[in-house]
């Protein structure tokens, strides 16, 4: 097949097919291995000024997404939580525009399907690489999407979300190629000739997957799911957050761009922007085409496409309760100072950050000595004011608060126990009109069974729990009731006994659930490695999958057979 441009999609093939197995290695390993670069600098001299210029020239226009099928009106929803001006506006997907939309979504799927496993790999490693390109902007349009600071921004928008779009492609070649694409087949039958066939299995997309991105995360979230659906076969109908629709948006025309060239349709990839309060979402996930649905956020839609969209491979990330379970520990001031950024960073908006610190009432032993309940409590509260005491530092771990919800849920927190650690006002002279915030710590009384107790539901936000427990057992009991009922995207335990950590190891994996332990150094509970850890078990109620293995991937495809009698 020639592309638009005089490029083979063999030459796309030869140009990728290294990373691919490098990246196909990588998650055989789990070694450590990214071809993007973590550094800015890594980008070249004028990356960063272009990027900035690039983001800048965004704002105050028109998104054009050339040739889909749009209603004709445009809309405008993303407010910078730094305060600065967007008013980039986009096509609006209503109904008509949808109508018309998913058949020619469809109609692109038999080329797409007969190009198999590698060349649609290679054109997904193109699109990646055309990103990483522009991995400044992408910067530049998270951090004023989510609220990140701008190298959370850079890394976790760019190089680490591409390394999990990366790592969801290597899986899905993996799991297309398992069988293989032809078979002779051959039944002895005794004296008589046998019986002998030849037989084409062909891995098929289900149709048409919609992605439901977030807000604090839409292209880390975000690429995982487009990258396994648009691997495996399917066409990719992209539904953005109201206040991230930006750096979706960048990803929708730019692997527009590498398929048309590519000689495939543009409209495999299309994007569905709306309206605040639109809540297309709902009628997107219950359609006859929609046939893989990728979402993150709260728990509530999440259960009602997992319970509503049964036509649909569904795959939620929603709301848990992660916990630190503390039972001791031969690094006292390394823990605390572990926890402290794990809770500070970007003012804890992160799924994995953790909100419940299970410490029992008697105390901790420590290198040090014996740590009473009020002790560690106290200490942790001081090594959060030591890392934010100074207001530019803080700025650029904190970040800003992504909308109003958490920041009621910040004030609200006082209310909820004896307050540990206050938060504070953060001035960023940058942004001046940024809302940022320090965590706040309050502690709970934990050795008392009550289900309306405030622990155990989500507090999205700077918000942690310093909870008194009865002993280590009564922490086991809690860790396993808040994994059975409330589910957890991470687990983290300090202990110098080794009977201890097999015990809460037991715990997570009868109730599965990703597990940290006695983290010192410079590796958080909240931050994961694509192609080593998964983010996520699937095994709980937090979210029923994870990121990425061939689970993930496997649901979107199915091997269609073809046999004939040989000749």
């Amino acid at each position: 097949m020639t592309t638009g441009i005089g490029t083979t999609t063999a030459q796309i093939v030869d140009k990728h097919r290294a990373t691919l197995d490098r990246a196909l290695e990588a998650i055989r390993s789990r070694e450590f291995w990214t071809p993007h670069p973590e550094h800015p600098k890594a980008y070249g001299e004028e990356a960063a000024k272009e990027g900035k210029a690039a983001f800048d020239a965004l704002r105050g226009s028109r998104f054009e997404i050339p040739d889909q099928p749009v209603s004709g009106e445009w809309v405008a929803t993303e407010v910078s939580p730094y305060g600065i001006e967007m008013d980039i506006s986009y096509p609006r997907a209503d109904e008509g525009a949808l109508d018309a939309l998913l058949p020619v979504m469809r109609a692109g799927l038999p080329a797409w399907r007969k190009a198999g496993p590698e060349v649609r790999a290679a054109v997904c490693l193109e699109i990646l690489a055309r990103i990483s390109e522009r991995t400044h902007e992408f910067a530049h349009a998270v951090m004023h999407t989510s609220g990140q600071a701008f190298l959370m921004a850079f890394q976790a928008g760019g190089p680490h979300a591409q390394d999990r779009g990366l790592e969801a492609v290597a899986y899905a070649y993996e799991e297309q190629t398992r069988t293989p694409g032809r078979a002779h087949w051959e039944k002895p039958q005794g004296k008589r000739e046998p019986l002998r066939m030849e037989k084409e299995f062909t891995p098929v997309g289900r149709g048409i997957a919609l992605l439901i991105g977030c807000n604090t995360f839409p292209t880390w979230n975000g690429f995982p799911g487009f990258f396994a659906s648009l691997a495996t076969g399917n066409a990719v109908l992209v539904k953005p957050h109201p206040r991230a629709v930006l750096p979706l948006a960048l990803t929708v025309r730019i692997a527009r761009e590498v398929l048309a060239e590519a000689g495939f349709a543009a409209d495999l990839v299309a994007l569905a922007a709306e309206a605040e309060g639109d809540g297309i979402a709902k009628n997107l996930a219950t359609r006859s085409d929609i046939r893989v649905i990728d979402y993150t956020g709260g728990s509530a839609f999440g259960e009602w496409l997992e319970a509503n969209a049964r036509q649909a491979r569904v795959h939620t990330e929603k709301a848990g309760v992660n916990t630190v379970v503390i039972d001791s520990t031969g690094d006292y001031k390394g823990m605390l100072s572990n926890l402290a950024f794990s809770l500070s960073l970007y003012s804890g908006q992160m799924c994995t950050t953790p909100q419940n610190l299970l410490i029992p009432a008697a105390g901790i032993d420590t290198e040090t000595g014996h740590k009473s309940y009020d002790e560690v409590v106290a200490d942790l509260g001081a090594a959060v004011g030591k890392l934010l005491g100074d207001d530019a530092r803080a700025a650029a771990l904190l970040g800003a608060l992504v909308n109003e919800q958490v920041r009621q849920r910040l004030e609200a927190a006082p209310k909820l126990g004896e307050v540990a650690l206050a938060s504070r006002t953060v001035h960023n002279p940058e942004f001046p009109d940024a809302t940022v915030r320090t965590p706040v710590i309050v502690k709970v009384d934990g050795t008392k069974q009550d289900e309306e107790a405030v622990h155990l539901e989500e507090c999205f936000g700077p918000v942690s729990f310093a909870v008194a427990v009865g002993s280590t057992e009564e922490a086991l009991e809690l860790l396993r009731h808040t994994l059975l009922t409330k589910g957890a995207m991470t687990v983290s335990a300090y202990t110098t006994s080794p009977e201890v950590a097999s015990r809460i190891e037991e715990v997570c994996f009868d109730e599965p659930a990703q597990l940290s332990l006695n983290l010192t150094g410079g590796v958080y509970v909240n931050q994961t490695a694509a192609f080593s850890d998964y983010h996520g078990s699937g095994g709980n109620p937090a979210a029923n999958c994870a990121l990425c293995d061939g689970d993930f991937v496997s649901g979107r495809f199915r091997v269609v057979e073809v046999r004939r009698m040989a000749g």
